[in-house]
């Protein structure tokens, strides 16, 4: 059977595997503060229909109250342990079916099984935000193995973490024009790519949403980093195919193990 992965802009994708659809980080506003949507329609209705949610972190373009509230009632939605506490807001989507999870943690969802791994990023929902949660990325598991990271840094015991994985889906840029300490920048997902080795890569993260103002402020690094990533991987990761996808595109992936 094959898995097919949709990439709907920033970190949001539907992994479909084994008859269940996944969503991670989803984010469907045209528009969040001072951030407003420049590539790709919101994603449609459909893009909404999940049997399950990944939240990797608390930051506020991962977890958006606003498109939380837009799932079906009964949907469920792994956190970061802690995410309750620290943006009460989700304790006020009584429909949805919310389970705090950490790194080491596994899940089953339906023929699925989630496994809970570490990403080395700030966690909190504010910069000086007294409540902590960890950051996370995920491997589901199923026909393939394919592992959403979040925001992550590059760090030393990223492979042995993750463990093995078919399929990749890596940030490789930001939505300003400086990336901070706990991304991945293009070389960097090269990089990882590199450590991971999986068959398959898909660079997401990057040319959705851009300041407001800023679109002469070093472009390129709203424009690029897709490209970019794709000319590294193929110097640092020549087996790995890489799938650089437009806003709603999804590409199918047959999977042999």
């Amino acid at each position: 059977m094959p898995v097919e992965v949709t990439w709907w802009g920033h970190a949001t994708c539907t992994i479909e595997d084994s008859d269940t659809r996944v969503l991670t980080d989803p984010l469907f506003a045209s528009r969040l503060a001072h951030l407003r949507r420049r590539r790709g329609a919101p994603p449609p209705a459909g893009a909404r229909r999940a049997h399950a949610v990944l939240i990797s972190h608390l930051h506020a373009d991962h977890l958006h109250l606003p498109s939380l509230a837009q799932l079906a009632p009964g949907t469920r939605v792994l956190v970061p342990r802690g995410a309750p506490r620290a943006v009460p807001g989700l304790r006020r989507l009584r429909g949805l079916d919310l389970t705090e999870v950490v790194p080491g943690d596994e899940v089953r969802l339906g023929e699925l099984r989630v496994r809970v791994v570490p990403a080395l990023h700030d966690g909190r929902r504010l910069p000086f935000g007294p409540h902590r949660a960890p950051a996370l990325g995920y491997v589901v598991e199923g026909e393939a193995r394919t592992y959403f990271a979040g925001d992550t840094a590059l760090f030393d015991a990223m492979a042995e973490e993750v463990g093995p994985v078919d399929v990749a889906l890596l940030p490789v840029g930001g939505w300003g024009p400086y990336l901070g300490e706990g991304h991945l920048d293009a070389g960097r997902a090269a990089r990882a790519l590199a450590r991971l080795a999986p068959g398959w890569a898909v660079p997401v993260h990057y040319g959705t949403y851009w300041p407001i103002g800023m679109d002469a402020v070093r472009p390129h690094e709203f424009h690029a980093p897709g490209e970019e990533f794709v000319r590294l991987a193929a110097e640092a990761a020549p087996k790995v195919t890489v799938h650089r996808l437009g806003h709603g595109e999804g590409v199918r992936l047959e999977v042999a193990r």
